[in-house]
């Protein structure tokens, strides 16, 4: 909502020396959000005048049409004498009255006017349109005034160019803020001052009715009031007063009529339309749409209405969207001049619903679903009628339509002191009982207060309410800050320290930590390739998404991953190692369809937690890594290597390190990798994850280099996590043996190391894979591994018969478990 300060000090006595920035200030301590100030108008220096045009001398030879005139300006240029100024606009005439620059004036933009010949001729100044004078986007012309208006009149002030203009974000629960109305009333609260309240109106007698009209559902309209005028002048021109108040609210002048109703909404908060009285057929009717009913809006789109969709209606059916836009056919054109003006009170919720279905946001909607005073549309349409008979001439016929649906006023029961227990200050009866009559609230009782909220405050519904607005009219700041008290033996549990010491971990190895969005659409599922039965494709639909395209919950991390992986390679960072630590949403098979909804005047019983706990999804967490590109770059130093599957298969045992676990690693198949280069991770006989090297047909579809690699496993799924014990270290020396077996091609490495670790007893302490051949030396079909194994003993220097011995029950182990020979042998 955009506020000129001059509209608002209309109506609350402002002190002369409050400022834009100063009143945001006020505004901001209670509550409203002032996103900016500006101030337009600001650099605007004079003499800027009105002028009345004496003479005009058309120029000729020109490839558009220049004017030199002579111009009336009083004794603004000091002599009285007109003033020769060359135009080229040709929308006025000899007598009317303009804006006038004289030279040594600047314009908003730093824009300087001075003295200079052109087109064969001296002009001395400029005649101004409303885009050079920063009140409007029309520059097709000169901005023509009323002929009453004095010449010599300075136009800043008669113009009101320069203003403060306050940009309010006004939350949903403030929807009387959406009008200078309600921004006015908390000025005035802030500043103590009188507030004058532009709705204070007083209608005439409800004699007769007005065009016939009924609510045929008050389910969702309480009260319908219509008006008519006759006579009014299809001519007769919004008045620059007018214009530049909604410009600087941002709305743009249309016509008179349109001008009207805009601007009682701006200035009232309640949305008003204006029908063509000759274009009705039969009484209006406010209902439910019926199945197959369509509507061409204003904006020229012919649209099918939902039977949810709130609609105004008449013998012809269909007429406008209830509180969103009116219909085409019965809009005011250039021609009307009886005029049935419509004012009501819609329900929010289905108005807000409307609005989204139709993807059609109105300023209307956009007030109707934030909630409108009730009570507005009797004086608001009876304030609509008087100006278009004042501005436009027109007839006010008697009589008003009223059709209402009785509605119950609001009554909230607080103790005087809940307040204070809120904010843990002292106010006291007296303050709340002020605060709360600031804001427009009846209230009585003593120790227990019975409060009335005002109709423009459908949001003031419970104890809390009400507390908030004493606490932030007695002021935020006032509340005292208090560091938190921690109870004694709390701290973080072993599953977070546990997911703190992975990402630490992670980190360490060379990845970088990616957070995405929990957030998926069908398409992300069909680039990993998953089968159709795949358990990842059963998803959670969420009933309100961010965005339509990723309306699902995540059931693995990588699509997100993926994304953030494609996203740094195609901004020129190819070699990416990332990583996310997250939980993932696996719906449960036997949850209900429905999760209960619970009651909020008491806590819930252990039957519907247990209802609601069977009904959430089983949310693990998971931890994945992708890599692309170098994992190892290149330089001085030598060549680079490229990350490969064995990397993703490293980052899990990084992990798992963490748990105090040993993966064991096995060929696999599984979506998304690449089915010869997929390794399942094993925690005994548990399955955790799985990495490796991606299938080229996911790179391919979510535009990432060819060979990315990924891993992804299930934290708790490696078990509880060990207690960190330091390794006992052995001042012995360590004895060195190195085996080579030749094996089958299909024999995994993990499998042979596993033999020779078995075999080699408790005097090996570690083992490591240093070389791979294949070749004609060891057939065809078979492969060489080579390994290094380091033998120590804990309390003694071994022999080389006992290193030896140990070498070869390692080799032993293998090949019986493995069918591995020496090589060589």
């Amino acid at each position: 909502m955009r506020a000129p300060l001059s509209w608002l000090r209309e109506h609350v006595e402002l002190p002369a020396d409050v400022t834009g920035r100063a009143l945001a200030a006020e505004l901001i301590a209670a509550g409203l959000e002032v996103e900016t100030v500006e101030s337009p108008g600001a650099d605007i220096a004079g003499p800027l005048v009105v002028g009345e045009v004496l003479a005009i001398e058309e120029l000729t030879g020109f490839k558009k049409p220049i004017r030199h005139c002579q111009v009336d300006v009083g004794d603004a240029n000091g002599t009285g004498e007109p003033q020769s100024i060359v135009c080229g606009a040709v929308n006025f005439s000899v007598g009317d009255r303009v804006v006038v620059i004289l030279p040594g004036g600047v314009l908003p933009g730093g824009f300087e006017i001075g003295a200079r010949k052109t087109y064969g001729r001296m002009s001395a100044g400029m005649i101004c349109s409303v885009d050079e004078l920063g009140i409007g986007e029309d520059h097709g012309g000169i901005l023509v005034l009323p002929p009453d208006t004095p010449v010599g009149t300075d136009a800043i002030e008669l113009l009101g160019l320069r203003d403060d203009v306050l940009d309010i974000a006004v939350t949903p629960d403030r929807g009387y803020a959406l009008s200078i109305r309600g921004i006015a009333r908390e000025a005035a609260i802030a500043y103590g001052v009188p507030f004058k309240d532009p709705a204070a109106v007083e209608p005439p007698p409800e004699d007769a009715p007005s065009y016939p009209a009924s609510i045929g559902d008050p389910s969702v309209c309480d009260r319908f009031v219509l008006r008519e005028v006759s006579g009014f002048d299809p001519d007769a021109r919004t008045p620059v007063w007018m214009q530049v108040r909604l410009y600087r609210a941002g709305m743009r002048p249309v016509s008179l009529a349109v001008d009207i109703t805009n601007y009682l909404m701006l200035e009232l908060g309640q949305p008003l339309h204006a029908f063509d009285r000759n274009k009705l057929t039969g009484p209006i009717v406010v209902r439910r749409a019926e199945p197959g009913e369509r509507l061409e809006t204003l904006d020229h789109v012919k649209r099918t209405l939902d039977p949810d969709d709130i609609l105004i209606t008449d013998a012809s059916g269909p007429i406008s969207m209830a509180g969103t836009m009116g219909g085409l056919a019965t809009e005011i054109d250039d021609r009307s001049t009886d005029m049935v003006v419509e004012a009501a009170h819609f329900d929010a919720m289905g108005t807000a619903r409307m609005s989204r279905r139709h993807r059609l946001h109105s300023e209307a909607s956009h007030r109707f679903e934030r909630g409108v005073d009730r009570e507005l549309p009797l004086y608001a349409s009876y304030r609509a009628v008087r100006m278009l008979a004042e501005l436009g001439g027109a007839k006010i016929v008697a009589g008003v339509t009223h059709a209402e649906a009785p509605v119950e006023r609001p009554v909230v029961t607080m103790p005087a002191g809940h307040p204070d227990r809120v904010a843990g200050v002292v106010y006291g009866r007296d303050a709340v009982v002020r605060r709360l009559e600031q804001v427009g609230c009846a209230v009585s009782g003593d120790d227990v207060l019975t409060v009335t909220p005002p109709s423009w405050r459908p949001d003031l519904t419970a104890p809390n309410d009400l507390a908030e607005e004493v606490i932030r009219l007695e002021g935020y700041e006032d509340i005292p800050a208090r560091a938190p008290r921690p109870a004694a033996g709390k701290g973080l549990t072993a599953e977070q320290r546990l997911r703190r010491r992975v990402g630490r971990a992670l980190a360490g190895a060379g990845y970088v930590e990616a957070l995405a969005f929990p957030f998926v659409a069908e398409k992300d599922l069909d680039g990993l390739q998953l089968p159709a039965d795949d358990a990842r494709r059963r998803t959670l639909r969420l009933a309100n998404p961010m965005s339509e395209e990723e309306p699902l919950l995540r059931t693995t991390l990588l699509p997100g991953l993926l994304k953030v992986l494609a996203l740094n390679t195609g901004r020129g960072f190819g070699d990416t190692a990332l990583f996310e630590i997250g939980v993932v949403f696996r719906p449960r098979p036997d949850a209900p369809e429905r999760a209960p909804r619970l009651a909020v005047d008491r806590g819930p019983t252990a039957e519907e937690v247990a209802g609601l706990e069977a009904a959430l999804p089983d949310q693990p967490y998971r931890v994945a890594v992708v890599l692309s590109g170098d994992r190892e770059p290149s330089g001085w130093w030598g060549g680079g290597r490229p990350a490969l599957w064995a990397d993703a298969v490293e980052a899990a045992r990084t992990v798992a390190r963490e748990v105090g676990v040993e993966l064991a690693v096995k060929a696999d198949q599984h979506a998304p990798w690449h089915p010869g280069r997929c390794a399942a991770l094993y925690a005994g006989d548990t399955l955790v994850g799985h990495a490796g090297e991606l299938h080229p047909r996911v790179t391919k579809a979510y535009g990432l280099p060819a060979r990315s690699c990924a891993m992804e496993l299930e934290l708790r799924r490696l078990g509880e996590p060990a207690t960190v014990r330091a390794p006992h270290v052995s001042s012995y020396p360590v004895a060195m043996q190195d085996v080579a077996l030749v094996v089958d091609s299909a024999v995994p490495a993990a499998e042979v190391e596993a033999a020779l670790r078995d075999g080699a007893g408790g005097l090996l302490e570690a083992i490591r894979l240093f070389d791979v051949y294949t070749g004609e030396q060891v057939g065809e079909g078979r492969k060489s591994l080579a390994y290094s194994l380091r033998f120590r003993a804990p309390d003694r220097t071994l022999t080389a018969e006992e290193a030896s011995q140990a070498r070869d029950s390692a080799v032993a182990a293998a090949s019986e478990r493995t069918g591995a020979a020496l090589r060589g042998a």
